[in-house]
């Protein structure tokens, strides 16, 4: 197996700058996830240490190697792709042992890795059909059972779930971890899904703009989030981001007042509160944060998810599954105060208190 370095890695287009000052270190065997939304750059630096992609600047290093330069089928990496890339006039057998193919492994010991492969992503009773005969899950399989053969020394996943539906995502997701632990392979997973991020990695870099805003794992980065883009873009829904002010310790906004946020003055701040440090209480209680209308109430199953509309924004809650508050009903809000976030509204940094 082997770990994967960058070392002040920048990558243009141009003018562009698409990757800046890159530095990671990623560890042997380990799952590392770069989150981030489109045009963040992640997807770029996946290219980089395939060979897809070169660096305009900096050095990248697969063990003690520096790769740059290096042809990609020297490099010893598989890549598996958001839209499958399989064969379609091949049947799944074929489509899983191309790479052994065009390496000349000799055919006994093929059939034998393909058989292995094939029964590893429960695919064993499939191997004679043709990729239009299987469902989006199975042809994910595929692709996946293809760069699994290989035993590269690295594997390299662009987005591979999100051409499926809700329920396969889910299945897959467990089927991905599973599989890479059972098989050691350090890995690099490409998505803008902070689900799947938060559920697979060992590690999370948060991207944005070509540079990472944080780098921990996915407990880390939940509850500690260190600017103001991490904290909004982690969590499902995402943590309130309320704009305001701190006077003497009291965060003051649009009808929502927090006490107990140190003891400074922050003219231009966002208080950040997660939807289930918010709780629901009588808008007749004296030690309420805040009174406002509901303006939706939607039952997930296991909670209720309730917007409260604050000046020009939407505030959102996790009540329990049986609350009952209707539409424009007046309720008041106690917000967890040891489990506020405070952020400069001008630099975006967190602000400890």
């Amino acid at each position: 197996m082997a770990s994967v370095t960058f070392k002040n890695v920048c990558k243009k287009f141009g003018e562009f700058v698409a990757v800046n000052d890159f530095n990671l270190e990623i560890r042997d065997k380990e799952f590392l996830v770069l989150l981030g939304p489109s045009g963040c750059g992640k997807t770029t630096t996946m290219r980089m240490v395939a060979g897809l992609e070169e660096a305009t600047f900096g050095d990248i290093y697969i063990d003690e190697d520096r790769v740059n330069g290096v042809l990609p089928k020297y490099r010893d990496v598989a890549m598996v792709f958001q839209s499958y890339a399989l064969y379609p006039h091949l049947t799944v057998e074929d489509n899983i042992g191309y790479p052994l193919k065009i390496r000349k492994v000799p055919p006994a010991e093929c059939k034998r890795r393909i058989a292995e492969v094939a029964r590893r992503v429960e695919l064993d009773s499939m191997l004679s059909r043709l990729p239009k005969e299987l469902s989006g899950g199975q042809r994910q399989r595929v692709a996946l059972a293809r760069a699994i053969v290989r035993t590269p020394r690295v594997f390299l996943m662009d987005e591979p779930l999100s051409n499926l539906d809700a329920k396969l995502r889910t299945q897959m997701r467990a089927e991905l971890k599973h599989l890479q632990h059972e098989l050691q392979v350090t890995t690099i997973y490409v998505t803008h899904d902070q689900i799947e991020a938060m559920t697979l990695a060992h590690r999370v870099a948060v991207m944005n703009k070509g540079v990472i805003e944080q780098l921990g794992t996915p407990r880390e980065i939940y509850n500690d989030p260190r600017t103001l883009f991490v904290a909004g873009f982690i969590g499902s829904p995402p943590m309130n981001l309320v704009p305001g002010e701190v006077r003497d310790g009291v965060f003051i906004s649009a009808g929502l007042r927090v006490a107990g946020i140190g003891q400074a003055s922050v003219p231009r701040a966002v208080l950040g509160v997660r939807p289930e440090d918010v709780h629901p209480t009588d808008a007749g209680d004296v030690d309420v944060n805040l009174v406002a209308p509901i303006y939706s109430a939607e039952l997930t199953g296991e909670n209720t998810l309730v917007s409260l509309r604050l000046g020009g924004q939407l505030m959102t809650l996790r009540a329990d599954k049986n609350f009952t508050g209707q539409i424009d009903q007046q309720i008041g809000v106690k917000v967890a105060t040891d489990r506020v976030f405070l952020f400069n509204g001008e630099t975006e940094d967190r602000v400890d208190f």
